[in-house]
């Protein structure tokens, strides 16, 4: 991301986007081993929105689950399977503001046809975690049962924007605390971090999100969620300890880069990728250079010396879900 205002628009959900909160004041969650995974429903209902609008590129869905099926992947372990769906999503074209779906309805969705850093990652767990199930269960419900609960505060889309968790800080927290994996920085070394968040205040975020300009009076509601995440522990691995504690990253962790701006934490986000003793960073990119496309970039210590913005990382390892009851 080129910029503090374009980055972050990019992996913040309005723009790397926006966010949202819960109960933040609560310490992280110490379990290491994530409680036993129970079958979920899913609502039967149609979504809130027209199918063509909340599910684009139906097409490349059949052929991932195609690849799936063909490949056996459900039978894999969990980041062998994200980094299957990563590196078969791998070629797609950055756009930005695929969330931006609706002038004030908020619902889950999903954009095969164009990926921006953070959907790149959810949509590439999400399939993951959809094939764990039978595959009678691979449909387009399904998965967006599975991106609403990586999405949304506790797991749960109530129709409103604010329901949407913004910062990845959150995204962490609350998994964490719902058994859906857990944030390894802390045991990776990182050195604690802590900024004032207000990034979904600015006017830059209201300007780049048609839910905020459409509706001004969640700006407050916003800032109050991003008090609230303010006081969440945030830990990070500085960019000099990153090359050393590399070997020690496994395939499918979530990888946020850390940024120097003080009105957020991070500004990226992607996939580790191991490459024999190294370990590289899939994402996708807005460079022209690489392409403007998802793709497998190069060794995560390198990738940060490439933005002087950049100052380290942090590391979430997702965890099973619940399968579909």
């Amino acid at each position: 991301m080129a910029s503090p205002s374009s980055s972050i628009k990019r992996s913040r959900r309005s723009a790397l986007y926006a966010l949202g909160g819960s109960g933040a004041a609560l310490l992280l969650s110490q379990c290491r081993t994530a409680p036993e995974m129970k079958s979920a429903s899913i609502s039967t209902v149609r979504p809130r929105l027209p199918w063509s609008t909340v599910f684009k590129g139906e097409h490349k869905f059949e052929s991932l689950c195609h690849q799936a099926r063909k490949g056996n992947w459900g039978a894999k372990p969990i980041g062998e399977r994200t980094n299957e769906f990563g590196k078969a999503i791998c070629g797609t074209p950055y756009v930005n503001y695929t969330l931006e779906i609706d002038n004030r309805i908020e619902s889950p969705s999903v954009n095969f046809l164009g990926k921006d850093c953070w959907t790149f990652y959810e949509t590439s767990l999400a399939m993951s975690r959809m094939v764990k199930n039978p595959t009678s269960l691979w449909t387009r419900e399904v998965l967006l049962h599975y991106i609403e609960m990586e999405r949304y505060r506790d797991g749960r889309c109530d129709g409103s924007y604010v329901s949407r968790m913004h910062h990845l800080e959150e995204v962490f927290y609350n998994n964490e605390k719902r058994g859906l994996g857990r944030n390894v920085t802390p045991s990776l070394g990182g050195v604690p971090l802590r900024r004032q968040v207000k990034y979904m205040q600015t006017s830059t975020a209201v300007r780049n999100s048609r839910y905020l300009k459409n509706d001004p009076s969640m700006v407050p509601q916003m800032a109050r969620i991003e008090s609230q995440i303010s006081t969440i522990p945030v830990t990070y691995i500085p960019n000099s300890k990153v090359a050393s504690i590399e070997s020690k990253l496994k395939n499918g962790d979530v990888i946020a880069i850390v940024s120097n701006w003080h009105s957020t934490y991070t500004s990226h986000v992607g996939l580790a990728k191991r490459d024999g003793s190294t370990c590289r960073f899939m994402h996708a990119s807005s460079s022209r250079s690489k392409g403007r496309q998802c793709l497998v970039d190069a060794r995560i210590s390198q990738y940060l010396r490439q933005k002087s913005s950049n100052i380290g990382i942090t590391v979430f390892r997702p965890g099973e879900a619940p399968l579909v009851g």
